[in-house]
């Protein structure tokens, strides 16, 4: 079996970190990193081989259609329920806007359906986290948010989602500013296991 660079791999897991819009520069990230993250996402582990991630990536003024739909849609659901708030209806619209790229995240459930809901939600998350690692090795921020249209059954179709499948949110990436470093926080690991001898 092939042999890696253990300190590396454990420096790079260690030194991941949720990097927001606010911390991005206006240089956008090369779309070639961005296959790369898709591409190491799609080496995750999944039960039965269903593959179950599902990405929409965009940039440019596909970032605008996306604050476009994520906006008009809450106005629609909003004012059918009555709250309604222009303030979001704003932010909704601009934020897709602060980042270079964002990659919205579905997990598309296996039709034969044998294999767990749980089990394909955390097939995708660790797709996720191969393209937080992999953002992190080339020094690109990231971070995945599960705000705006999220949890609107609505919002399944515009996604390429189906009723039984499910939208997980969006992971937003970007170039990071220079110096910024965030210092990780975890409690110990003893606090958290348990050894059965």
């Amino acid at each position: 079996m092939t042999k890696f660079d253990t300190q590396s791999v454990n420096d790079l897991i260690r030194n991941r970190r949720s990097i927001y819009p606010a911390q991005y520069t206006d240089e956008p990230v090369d779309d070639a990193i961005i296959k790369e993250m898709l591409e190491n996402a799609n080496w995750a582990p999944t039960h039965k081989l269903t593959e179950p991630w599902r990405f929409m990536v965009f940039k440019g003024e596909g970032l605008k259609k996306l604050g476009e739909f994520q906006s008009n849609l809450y106005r629609e659901v909003s004012t059918r329920n009555g709250n309604f708030n222009e303030a979001t209806f704003e932010k909704l619209a601009t934020k897709p806007l602060t980042a270079s790229h964002v990659i919205a995240i579905g997990m598309k459930r296996d039709e034969r359906g044998f294999v767990p809901e749980v089990e394909e939600v955390a097939a995708v998350s660790m797709a996720v986290q191969n393209m937080y690692l992999t953002a992190t090795a080339y020094g690109v921020g990231c971070y995945w948010g599960t705000g705006g249209v999220t949890f609107y059954p609505e919002a399944k179709a515009f996604f390429g989602l189906g009723e039984n499948d499910k939208f997980l949110g969006f992971l937003f990436v970007g170039n990071v500013m220079e110096g910024f470093a965030p210092q990780g926080r975890r409690n110990p690991i003893e606090d958290k296991v348990s050894w059965v001898w």
